[in-house]
């Protein structure tokens, strides 16, 4: 058997190891220690994270697995982000957890980790500290939960809170309808049933390779997530005795297949920032641009809110992932490796499609270019995204003058202001809501649109913004602006009345002002000075390290690998 990195601690007679051993000795038999792998199960399991509150029952399937494969498992709580219940935003924890679980597995005595994620924020926390680590690791998503209905319809979580809330602002829908349906939109355990940023995660996850593939995307109440849980106990066992550590498979193709699935599947946007602060955990280039030159051309082919209709039951049923990246096969590299050992493409070919509403064939796609568009202008020098899926087509290419938020608070409080001076060819900007501004760069681009518009029957305009947007909210939203206002971006210096030009299939966003004026221009003291500056504790930490939104928006002391060692003992 592999010498485990556990026998460090518990290996030998002396002082320290009997230490090591006795307090372990709470229900872990002699020979627990005779050099079988111990092995963590990162735990986001919380009851203040609601989509992953599952997660306990789960971990016991994972314990068998690994008991079964003569390894010792071990429960790891760690630090859990709920996506709806954090304020200001959980992203503003998202390197924090990460640091956290990565330290946690420096430290303890274990050999490898099962990482247990729903929750937008959880995966990629853990994905980043297993990266930095770099001991043997295996994810085991969550999944999403049962589709509910309202009235007889199906609803979208997420996708049909911001539409139904438009609904009562623009007259269409009693608020007494609205709050009836509030029973109804969660029905089960798991994560959102659209195709949202934790749906997004969990597959992009499988593409990327840390995943059982044919996993991601089963539900949070299917029997064959347990079923599934015990197989990724079993491997991680196989993993440790194999050597098989995230930096021994992952390359540049795994995140190449990675953007081809966020392309083909319709993903979260949120999938951007959190793959380049993958990345950057473990030292390979990937920028921006990758997205765009990689997934520009990649056809859309699930008709999954908010692109499209159905809802991720639906995309279980009709094939899920594998049956989507057969289409795509040719786009993948065939090199990249999954956690089994195999390449990813080895998967596919037995891989079908069951019903052609929900996915579609390469032939005949929702949307033949869908990949995320990345916009660069005197605008957004560092760059911006835009979802075409999620956009109207007829706003895709736009010129409009600017009304100008310089705080979420200022948007709120004047967005439904009857005098406003605004139309439907305005273009909406929101400043303040950068990594730094708010700070955590909170989901808040996909701005409500003004009520009198909404009372027009407009149901879209362009918004711009240096914050994130939900995966499950669609919309002409050009977010992540970078650099961001609070750190001295150009977004700070647009005026209410300034004209905007976007043009997607250009790639470009510009505010259209002369070089001269734009160089004059200082930015808002409001935007530069509208936040309260943290005096102490992770916000101060987190405003002084973070990073730009184009390169993951992690701390900057945060990128890269420490590896596994830890020179000394602690008694």
């Amino acid at each position: 058997m592999t010498e485990q990195r556990s026998s460090e601690w518990y290996a030998g007679t002396d002082r320290n190891s009997y230490i090591h051993r006795a307090w372990m000795r709470r229900g872990l038999p002699e020979n627990a220690f005779d050099g079988r792998p111990h092995i963590a199960i990162a735990n986001s399991a919380s009851d203040l994270t609601p989509c992953n509150s599952h997660l306990n029952a789960v971990m016991e399937s994972v314990k068998a697995g690994i008991y079964e494969a003569g390894g010792i498992p071990l429960n790891l709580p760690v630090v859990s982000l709920g996506e709806t219940q954090m304020r200001p935003t959980a992203m503003l924890w998202r390197n924090m957890a990460a640091m956290a679980t990565e330290e946690m597995l420096r430290a303890n005595p274990i050999d490898g980790v099962v990482l247990l994620g729903g929750c937008d924020k959880t995966i990629p926390s853990l994905l980043m500290a297993a990266a930095s680590v770099d001991i043997p690791a295996i994810v085991v998503p969550g999944g999403p939960m049962k589709t509910g209905t309202f009235q007889g319809v199906a609803l979208g979580c997420g996708t049909d809170v911001w539409r139904l809330s438009e609904e009562v602002r623009g007259g269409t829908l009693s608020e007494q309808e609205f709050l009836r349906s509030e029973s109804s939109m969660i029905s089960s355990q798991g994560h959102c049933n659209t195709m949202g940023t934790a749906s997004t995660m969990a597959l992009v996850t499988e593409a990327f390779g840390m995943i059982i593939p044919g996993l991601a995307g089963t539900s949070a109440v299917d029997s064959r997530l347990l079923e599934n849980s015990h197989e990724t106990g079993r491997l991680i066992v196989e993993l440790i005795e194999a050597e098989r550590r995230p930096s021994t498979f992952l390359t540049r193709g795994s995140f190449q297949n990675a953007i081809v699935a966020l392309a083909a599947i319709g993903g979260s946007t949120n999938a951007v920032v959190h793959l380049l602060a993958i990345a950057g955990r473990l030292g390979i280039t990937l920028t921006l641009d990758d997205f765009d030159a990689i997934g520009s051309g990649v056809p859309l082919l699930v008709n999954l809110q908010p692109a499209g209709r159905f809802l991720m039951d639906d995309f279980q049923r009709a094939g899920g992932l594998l049956a989507v990246l057969r289409e795509v096969k040719d786009l993948l590299d065939p090199t990249a490796l999954t956690i089994t050992g195999k390449p990813l493409v080895d998967y596919l070919d037995s891989a079908r499609i069951w019903d052609h509403e929900v996915i579609t064939v390469r032939e005949t796609p929702m949307i033949a270019d869908a990949g995320i568009a990345v916009l660069r202008g005197n605008l957004a020098p560092g760059g911006a995204i835009i979802k075409p899926a999620a956009a109207s087509a007829h706003l895709l290419t736009h010129r409009g003058r600017a009304v100008v938020f310089d705080t979420i608070e200022d948007m709120h409080a004047r967005i439904d202001d009857p005098d406003l001076d605004v139309d439907a060819d305005s273009i909406l900007v929101l400043r303040g809501c950068g990594p730094k501004g708010y700070p955590g760069m909170p989901e808040v681009a996909n701005m409500p649109l003004p009520k009198k518009l909404l009372e027009q029957g407009i149901r879209d305009m362009v918004r711009i913004c240096d914050g994130r947007m939900s995966g499950t909210a669609y919309g002409t939203v050009v977010l992540h602006v970078t650099p961001e206002a609070a750190a001295g971006g150009a977004l700070g210096i647009v005026k209410n009345g300034d004209w905007i030009i976007l043009d997607v299939p250009k790639r470009r966003l510009t505010l259209d002002v002369t070089q001269d004026e734009l160089n004059s221009r200082v930015p808002n003291q409001a935007t530069v000075d509208g936040f309260a500056r943290p005096a102490r504790g992770w916000e101060r930490l987190y405003v002084e390290h973070v990073m730009g939104a184009d390169t993951g928006a992690d701390l900057d002391f945060l990128q890269g690998t420490s590896g596994h060692r830890v020179s000394r003992e602690s008694h």
